[in-house]
């Protein structure tokens, strides 16, 4: 078994000595916590969501001003949630001349859910 592997699983299985008995302790460490959380404070906008939906449900990048023409909202708004979503990695750029094209990262999107199983401990 690898080192790394092995220490997940100590830590998973460890435990402390609580005031009223002995209770699990947090598998995660601060810093998988502090990542994940940045995560779901990303997804924790409708119109996040609403952009992660539309760019996931198009397999070709998108461009901006056709992403801003979906919301009723501004360009600038709409450029502040895409650079959230970028930051944390759910969406990908590539410069087109002047234009920036926006994709679904899938790469995130694959890791979401062993995400969750790891914090909710499943």
């Amino acid at each position: 078994m690898a080192r790394a592997t092995m220490i997940e699983e100590m830590e998973a299985n460890a435990t402390i000595d609580g005031c009223c008995g002995t209770i699990a302790a947090p598998s995660l460490s601060l810093a998988q916590a502090e990542e994940y959380a940045e995560w779901f404070k990303a997804l924790a906008d409708p119109t996040r969501i609403r952009i992660l939906n539309l760019l996931a449900r198009n397999t070709a990048p998108v461009c901006v001003c056709d992403i801003v023409d979906q919301f009723p909202l501004g360009q600038p708004t709409i450029s502040h949630h895409l650079k959230i979503l970028r930051d944390t990695c759910f969406v990908r750029t590539e410069r087109r001349g002047t234009f920036i094209y926006y994709s679904i990262n899938r790469d995130c999107l694959r890791e979401f859910p062993e995400a969750a199983r790891r914090i909710m401990a499943v």
